[in-house]
């Protein structure tokens, strides 16, 4: 047989499914005990409401149907209609929600979600994307069963386009589960895929359709892998960069699925407490529908992401009996536990490998204008600004709408044309939030770096997170070029003015990046072995050797190579960097490491929490705001939208349409950082 056919025949992989959830059968169980036991805490006045929850969240789904049997036997009554008339709120939304099938649990979240005025779009998105064939198939059924009502054509008459065509594919439930992967057909679906996508002008979302509904989990995640080889980016960055709207969270949903589920619902549970409020409602249907599946691998992905234990944001996020009972769902404070489960770290490992394997191409908002005539805006400039009054729309539609070296042109042409400092004009005319973000626009941008360095060591107390965001992420050669701006600019070298400003260890890590020395290149996998294998051996050193280890490998080897070196360290300890930085250290010498640490994962993320952080709660971090539309709009502003989007539910356009409303009277302010926002998502 030749090398190609031998390549070419399918393989069958064998699928083991091992359940870890939190929530398993009861040893010693006796449905008319049990019934017994929740008829005498409901009669009488008020209801032991202990008691309810202890006994259903410690009953597996199964043991609490034979429950409702015994109940309905031994005292001929419907134990959820007891249940719906003894408890209230989200406590009984949440036990009745754990007495259903999860069949009838999800037609009902699948039918509330299609009811009434709107749709609950990201309901049935996530049930859709996150159910097997079996599971899908009895959803239908018992939808039927229970309204009357065929779910499909529901689904049909309640959404559209190719939103519509994907979510009735998904209902079909008849994705391959046969665990045959063909090589010759992952290389042609990836092929297929980078067709109908990032290779033509305009999407063929059939195609699209077709393979991400269809194919099997195995299957699609070495398409996946060949994909990105082929298009030098991931296929997760090619559907955000293609698809918009309810359809590219669909097809967003579908591939997070594929790749791994504990990480997407860990994503969606903390969605649902994040920020003012709690979406109860996604809450309750994670926590019931995983709790007998993968709770332990949602939990450890959580932890993972987002640095704190699911158990500890649900206890901060909820009370009462409701908390109790999602915290015995939940199964277990992981924050108590400082090392991964195997499967865990497998995870945690697999993360750093992706992400050290993905090329993410960088996409600006701003870009040079077209025809453009450097003389013509400087007049238009200038017209704005003479005589009474001052036409802010039009100084605001020229420079956020040209690139930062046509705006240097700008300022050349207004000196030798018109004999006046275009900067000072600007500076006597506009005034408050508008003109720091104007002046930050028409600033270089090692003009800029330098200022906001300067802005975050004077006067009283200093930003530190300031200074980290900037040293962390910038390059080799524009740190060079803000060292001399700020030289130039005020008569002391940068590194002079973090020794003044800052001291200890804090002060040696800025001093080391500010050399703007780091090593450029790929990784060396030995020496990232080796890397690996230091800074787990510092864990068990003093504090003091072990933050100067980190300082020393952090600081100088490259991106690339830290990656690697992030992903060895999994091996090594079996514990994740990030984790162990933010256990171990504290104060700014903590947040400078994980600064570096998630730069090297996912810097448009990075810039995206920076930016939520800025925003959120009472009054704006305006200069934050400032220095990082202004850094970045350049360079990879869009990635920082779609990362924005993808974290916090919210475009970042409609994030900064709310938050800067207050105080900015005018709306110039607000016009301006929409334009280098560059649009809706």
């Amino acid at each position: 047989m030749c090398k190609r056919d031998m390549q070419s025949k399918p393989v069958t992989l064998k699928k083991h499914i091992v359940f870890r959830g939190t929530i398993t059968d009861a040893p010693d169980f006796d449905p008319t005990t049990d019934a017994e036991v929740l008829y005498n805490a409901m009669k009488g006045i008020g209801s032991d409401k202990d008691a309810i929850l202890d006994l259903v969240t410690s009953r597996s789904n199964a043991q609490r149907q034979e429950v409702i049997a015994a109940y309905k036997c031994s005292f001929g009554q419907d134990l959820i209609e007891d249940l719906k008339y003894e408890l209230t709120g989200k406590f009984e939304r949440l036990i009745v929600s754990l007495m259903r099938t999860s069949a009838y649990h999800d037609a009902k979240e699948i039918h509330d979600a299609l009811k009434g005025v709107g749709t609950n779009e990201r309901c049935l998105i996530e049930i859709l994307a996150s159910r097997n064939n079996r599971q899908i198939l009895e959803m239908v059924a018992a939808y039927k069963d229970a309204y009357g009502r065929d779910m499909e054509e529901d689904v049909i008459t309640d959404t559209s386009g190719h939103f519509k065509k994907m979510l009735v594919v998904l209902l079909q439930g008849t994705r391959d589960e046969s665990g045959v992967v063909d090589a010759d057909l992952v290389e042609q679906d990836a092929q297929d895929l980078y067709a109908a996508g990032e290779e033509q002008w305009g999407t063929d979302e059939a195609k699209f359709i077709m393979i991400l509904g269809s194919r099997s989990v195995t299957h699609l995640r070495m398409v996946f892998d060949a994909y990105e080889k082929i298009a030098e980016v991931s296929i997760e960055d090619s559907i955000k960069n293609e698809l918009s709207g309810d359809f590219e969270r669909l097809m967003l949903a579908v591939v997070q699925c594929i790749r791994n589920v504990p990480m997407f619902f860990a994503k969606r549970l903390y969605k649902s407490m994040k920020g003012l409020g709690t979406a109860d409602n996604t809450l309750i249907r994670i926590m019931i529908s995983r709790s007998e599946i993968d709770m332990l691998d949602i939990r450890e992905c959580f932890r993972l992401v987002y640095e704190k234990s699911l158990y500890n944001m649900i206890k901060d996020d909820t009370s009462g009996d409701y908390k109790r009972t999602l915290l015995n769902l939940c199964g277990g404070d992981d924050d108590l536990a400082g090392e991964f489960f195997p499967e865990a770290a497998q995870i945690a490992y697999k993360m750093w490998e992706t992400s050290s394997m993905t090329k993410v191409q960088l996409r600006p908002t701003v870009r040079p204008a077209p025809s453009f005539d450097p003389a013509a805006d400087a007049q238009a400039l200038r017209k704005a600004m003479k005589g009474f009054g001052t036409d802010e729309d039009a100084i605001i539609d020229i420079v956020a709408q040209r690139s930062n070296a046509q705006r240097q042109e700008i300022r050349q042409a207004f000196k030798s044309l018109l004999g006046r400092d275009l900067m000072k004009d600007l500076k006597s005319e506009l005034s408050k939030n508008l003109e720091r973000l104007i002046i930050g626009l028409m600033l270089t941008p090692a003009e800029f770096d330098a200022k906001m360095m300067r802005k975050a060591m004077e006067g009283a107390g200093t930003d530190e997170h300031s200074l980290i965001e900037i040293l962390v992420t910038r390059s080799n050669e524009q740190i060079l070029a803000m060292n001399a701006a700020y030289k130039n600019a005020y008569k002391k070298s940068l590194e002079e003015a973090l020794h003044s400003d800052t001291s200890g260890l804090f002060c040696r890590i800025l001093v080391s990046l500010v050399q703007g020395a780091r090593e450029e290149g790929p990784a060396d996998e030995e020496r990232a072995t080796a890397d690996a294998q230091d800074l787990a051996d510092a864990c068990n050193a003093e504090s003091d050797e072990m933050e100067m280890k980190f300082m020393s490998i952090l600081c100088t080897r490259s991106f690339p190579h830290l990656r690697k070196v992030f992903q060895e360290f999994v091996r090594c300890s079996n514990k994740d960097i990030e984790q162990v930085i933010r256990k171990e250290m504290s104060g700014d010498v903590k947040n400078a490491f994980c600064a570096i640490v998630r730069s090297v994962k996912n810097q448009p993320s990075y810039f995206a929490d920076r930016l939520y952080k800025a925003m959120k709660g009472l009054g704006t971090d305006d200069r934050a705001l400032i220095r990082i539309m202004v850094s970045r709009s350049e360079v990879d502003l869009f990635n920082i939208r779609k990362e924005f989007k993808d974290t916090h539910d919210v475009s970042l356009h409609e994030f900064i349409q709310v938050e800067t409303m207050i105080g900015d009277t005018s709306g110039d302010y607000r016009k301006t950082l929409l334009l280098l926002c560059g649009g809706e998502d």
